[in-house]
């Protein structure tokens, strides 16, 4: 039986660049579309091999920033995909490059899930972010999805960007009166080249982003969110199974520029050069994982899931017994690492300091 297997697709144009940034991404010119959406279907036809496909994950970029007539085109291109019958198909949107033709096109070619990158609902986050949206454009385009049957609906949420509560609770609210079954909160991360770091804008401070964090925590548990993953909420039965393959360490294709792909323990990393791309130069490098790294990457992915990881799946994978591979007993005497059910997962009161916490676990038995 085969596993799961997901595809990405990379679409890097934007209309607007974000002030945070620092995803492939070029501004949108429409004399790169056609020859860009040329190499991306010769890339597919030259690299797929016709498996079953439980996942399509369109990403960007802001694949929505594509005009009708391309964006049709892209949703053709998927046609070469052997899907499953119950595959989750997810575009990723700006609220600015969403209109009711590109809705309705979206439901014509089987999108079933729509992520949007919100980020906040209030206009002076908005405006520091270089966000082209406003809220009542957000709630506009969200009935306008829900009214033609895409109620599958993830919003970005962005926190720790200022220390205000009140701006935040805000934006709770609002998320939570709209209805809608999924939520992925990050905080903010001022990555280098991007314009608040060349600007130097600076973090707020790290008791106040931890205290963020917590609090969307709570008020989302208390309103029947599924918390089952560090940065990602869902109302039961819509939690993305795409981004869970990613985290099981599964096997999925990655096509366009920079895109990644993990296929029979190869790590292949495309390009991020447009101009090689188009001369149909995709892939950049091509690494074999030996064992210990996809025991490792099993371990580190698994561990952002709030379940953790299967000890029974693990030895079935690797023929391996987890705290014979690492050395997890201080952890979980610290209680920092906990077992229950048969996972091995991070104790729920130190989730916020995954990082640390993975940093120590990779130390591995000699």
């Amino acid at each position: 039986m085969q596993s799961f297997l997901g595809i990405y697709i990379h679409i890097p144009f934007c209309t607007n660049i974000c002030n945070y940034c620092d995803f492939c991404k070029i501004f949108y010119n429409k004399k790169y579309i056609n020859n860009y959406l040329d190499n991306l279907e010769k890339e597919i036809k030259s690299r797929y091999k016709g498996e079953i496909v439980n996942s399509i994950y369109i990403g960007g970029g802001t694949p929505t920033s594509l005009d009708k007539d391309e964006l049709e085109r892209l949703f053709k291109i998927t046609k070469i995909f052997n899907k499953s019958k119950d595959i989750e198909f997810t575009i990723e949107s700006n609220v600015e490059s969403l209109n009711l033709d590109k809705i309705k096109l979206l439901k014509k070619y089987s999108v079933n899930r729509v992520s949007i990158g919100v980020q906040s609902f209030d206009k002076d986050i908005l405006k520091l972010l270089n966000r082209n949206h406003n809220k009542e454009k957000t709630i506009d385009i969200i009935k306008k999805l829900k009214t033609n049957g895409l109620t599958n609906i993830n919003i970005d949420l962005i926190y720790g960007i200022i220390p205000n509560r009140d701006v935040l609770k805000k934006d709770l609210d609002i998320f939570l009166e709209l209805d809608i079954p999924h939520i992925s909160c990050y905080s903010l991360i001022i990555e280098p080249h991007t314009y608040l770091y060349i600007n130097d804008y600076h973090n707020i401070d790290d008791n106040i982003e931890y205290d963020d964090y917590k609090y969307i925590r709570d008020r989302l548990l208390d309103n029947n969110y599924n918390h089952y993953e560090i940065s990602n909420y869902s109302k039961l039965g819509y939690e993305s199974s795409h981004n869970i393959n990613y985290w099981d360490n599964g096997n999925y294709y990655g096509f366009g520029l920079s895109a990644v792909s993990f296929i029979d323990n190869k790590r292949i990393s495309n390009t991020k050069n447009l101009s090689k791309y188009l001369k149909g130069n995709y892939i950049d490098s091509i690494e074999l994982e030996d064992k210990d790294i996809r025991m490792s990457n099993t371990m580190i992915l698994g561990l952002r899931k709030i379940d953790g990881v299967n000890i029974n799946s693990f030895k079935d994978i690797y023929n391996e017994d987890i705290n014979k591979v690492f050395d997890i007993d201080k952890l979980l005497e610290d209680k920092l690492l906990m077992i229950e059910d048969g996972y091995l997962k991070i104790n729920p009161k130190y989730l916020y300091l995954s990082n640390e916490i993975l940093i120590n676990f990779l130390e591995r038995k000699n």
